[in-house]
């Protein structure tokens, strides 16, 4: 593995735990739609981070793609009894599944995903320029 996937996977770490972190600060401090809105950004956000860890060369927008699929798959399972009853029985599943549908976090875990998209592609792209010389140096 490679230096820079290494440190990839570091940051990825780092970060969603930071995401995850920064969602329950704001779910003790606060009570309402931030806390709901903010709740389901972030829930993407660390799934984002996830998927770079797995694969640290992916690209932004397979990474935002694959983020958004899988967190309203697990969002339209809830229309199912499976996430709740599973929910009941672990609070670890309840972080991971939730335990009721809501249509407001269908549409708040795009932000959550592209938000972090951006910031990958502007991380790369300005990778991609340092490592090339310009012209002027040559």
């Amino acid at each position: 593995m490679s230096l820079a996937a290494r440190w990839t996977r570091l940051l990825m770490v780092v970060s969603a735990a930071g995401f995850a972190g920064a969602a329950y600060a704001i779910r003790a401090m606060m009570d309402g739609p931030v806390e709901q809105y903010s709740g389901a950004a972030l829930s993407a956000a660390i799934v984002y981070a996830i998927a770079v860890f797995v694969w640290p060369p992916v690209s932004p927008l397979v990474a935002g793609g694959a983020t958004i699929a899988y967190c309203w798959f697990i969002e339209f399972a809830q229309l199912t009894p499976v996430p709740a009853a599973i929910s009941q029985r672990s609070w670890f599943a309840r972080q991971l599944l939730g335990a009721q549908f809501d249509l407001v976090d269908v549409l708040w875990y795009p932000a959550g995903a592209i938000a972090l998209a951006a910031a990958h592609r502007y991380v790369r792209a300005r990778g991609r320029s340092r490592a090339r010389p310009s012209l002027a140096e040559s």
